[in-house]
């Protein structure tokens, strides 16, 4: 593997793992798809801290993990020392032979260069082999931005759309990639996901804190925590019930082909 860190994200593996287990625990589904087959060679594009990683490796495939973030790859080797992980891009990432299939879930909307990914995917499957992946699609947690965006502009602090980390397409603008590239579309699905936040009243902040890290470069302290009561404020009407926060994720499900 190429070890390549573009550390654009703080990651706190502990929030991660404690407050945010539904991120792999949603893919234990998306695996259906994979259909790992024992001896086959896979790659986990985007592995966080290795749990579906795992899943692939028990069902006796050949499997790799790698992530951007150093922190996550620790925590991986630290979970599973059995298997290997390293710190690689998906925009730029090698392997030393043709795999079977490249599985990823919950990563590449955080990849804007999505024809560099969808590149380095390609070169890295033998003919044949299969593309499996899961992240946020069109409309993903449009509410939150929104609010967010709304509560940050408030505050006259400029441009707040560039501090937008995502990358999240329809299905015909990342088949359309896809395609460009080589790729046989098979499979393409987005459907709304409503999920709920761990943490009852903290879950929104949490899950700002987790994953929304970059709206907030620049400010001080106290204008993030007032940045995050406005956005409680605006959606609680709409996201919170029964005492639990529920975010507005909306996935795209895609499995193509290398022809």
């Amino acid at each position: 593997m190429t070890n390549i860190s573009v550390p654009n994200h703080d990651w706190n593996t502990a929030l991660y793992q404690d407050k945010h287990a539904f991120v792999w625990q949603y893919g234990e589904d998306l695996l259906k798809l994979l259909n790992p087959q024992s001896g086959e060679a896979i790659l986990d594009l985007g592995c966080g801290t290795g749990q579906l990683t795992a899943k692939i490796a028990q069902a006796g495939a050949e499997v790799w993990g790698i992530d951007h973030a150093p922190e996550m790859i620790e925590k991986a080797r630290n979970n599973y020392p059995h298997l290997h992980f390293d710190i690689a891009d998906a925009t730029n990432f090698q392997v030393e032979q043709p795999l079977d299939a490249v599985f990823s879930n919950a990563v590449l909307h955080w990849v804007k260069q999505a024809d560099l990914a969808i590149a380095s995917i390609y070169e890295a499957l033998k003919p044949g082999g299969r593309f499996v992946a899961e992240f946020g699609g069109k409309g993903n947690v449009q509410a939150i931005v929104s609010a967010l965006n709304s509560a940050i502009t408030a505050m006259a602090i400029p441009e707040p759309q560039t501090r937008n980390p995502w990358y999240y397409p329809s299905i015909a603008e990342y088949a359309t990639l896809l395609e460009k590239q080589g790729f046989e579309v098979i499979y393409a699905h987005l459907y709304p996901r409503p999920t709920v936040l761990a943490d009852q009243e903290a879950g929104l902040a949490n899950w700002i804190k987790m994953f929304a890290g970059t709206f907030f470069v620049g400010m001080s302290a106290e204008q993030q925590a007032q940045v995050i009561h406005q956005v409680e404020d605006t959606l609680r009407p709409t996201l919170y019930q029964q005492e639990n926060w529920t975010a507005d994720y909306r996935r795209i499900r895609i499995v193509a082909i290398k022809v």
